[in-house]
């Protein structure tokens, strides 16, 4: 299972969908305008031909009149064929600009599939499905102008897998992959939409809590339980350290770093001196 953060809008290109859409069904509109038009005149055009030739059903004889009403119906004839063929070049120009609408269609979801993938490659974890320490390093900054603007508080957490190495050594670099990808799942679960969650390197992992006060980090790491996952039926028990600080006035994104990052060192040197390795999966955050 693999978290997925919540991606950023393109404006652009939705515009752009909402305006082929119109003018598609503008285009729509025309074809059908075209058509009751087109059958509309035939229809008086034949009203009038029927007209013309059924007093010569009833009285014959006349050669003038017959000559009259022969010309009158050959003009009108021709004005059918003419309307026609006018209405056949509509009908061309119509599906021609509908195949060119078309096209930039394609050529657009083109585009934003190639700009969903550039996200992908810039701003993602590819493993994870995070964000990566870039946009994580960019995000941090951006938090700080904010929150230097408006006075809000915002937290700084770092994670830390415990015993991430043996996991890797004794069930394989797979097993350790899985479970990457199972706490990520998690935390991207335990933080809310307005939180970024960031693979930081390895198997340690960055949140930014927006406007979060220090009582309610407490709330987001006790979603975070410890977990068992099983591979080739064997459990493997995880476990993580965690450290975290709340931005202070003239931080800068290397001081809330490395006071997270004491943290979270602190409490994970005191869990490897004081509690016995069979007993820590049940005592580390």
């Amino acid at each position: 299972m693999t978290a997925m953060p919540i991606q950023p809008s393109y404006s652009e290109p939705e515009n752009k969908s909402v305006r082929f859409q119109h003018e598609f069904r503008a285009i729509n509109r025309k074809v059908w305008w075209h058509w009751w038009n087109a059958f509309l005149v035939i229809m008086l055009l034949m009203g009038a031909i029927i007209s013309l030739t059924i007093p010569n059903m009833i009285s014959v004889g006349d050669s003038t009149y017959q000559l009259e009403l022969t010309i009158a119906v050959r003009g009108l004839l021709g004005l059918v064929l003419i309307f026609n063929v006018y209405s056949l070049y509509q009908q061309y120009l119509l599906g021609k600009l509908r195949i060119d609408l078309a096209k930039q269609v394609e050529l657009t979801v083109a585009q934003e599939e190639r700009a969903d993938t550039f996200h992908e490659l810039a701003f993602l974890d590819h493993l994870t499905g995070l964000y990566n320490r870039r946009y994580g390093d960019e995000h941090l900054r951006r938090e700080i102008l904010r929150a230097e603007r408006s006075g809000d508080p915002f937290t700084v957490l770092l994670l830390d897998l415990d015993h991430f190495k043996e996991i890797n050594d004794g069930f394989g670099h797979s097993a350790g992959d899985g479970v990457l990808q199972e706490f990520a799942y998690r935390l991207s679960r335990a933080i809310r939409g307005s939180d970024i969650a960031v693979r930081f390197g390895g198997d340690e992992f960055l949140v930014i809590l927006t406007e979060c006060p220090p009582d309610k980090v407490e709330v987001v790491l006790s979603r975070m339980r410890n977990f068992e996952m099983e591979m080739n039926n064997k459990k493997i028990p995880v476990s993580s350290s965690s450290g975290w600080t709340q931005f202070l006035p003239s931080d800068t994104a290397e001081d809330l770093i490395k006071r997270a990052d004491a943290e979270l060192y602190a409490q994970k040197k005191a869990i490897t001196t004081h509690t016995p390795r069979g007993e820590e999966h049940s005592h580390a955050m």
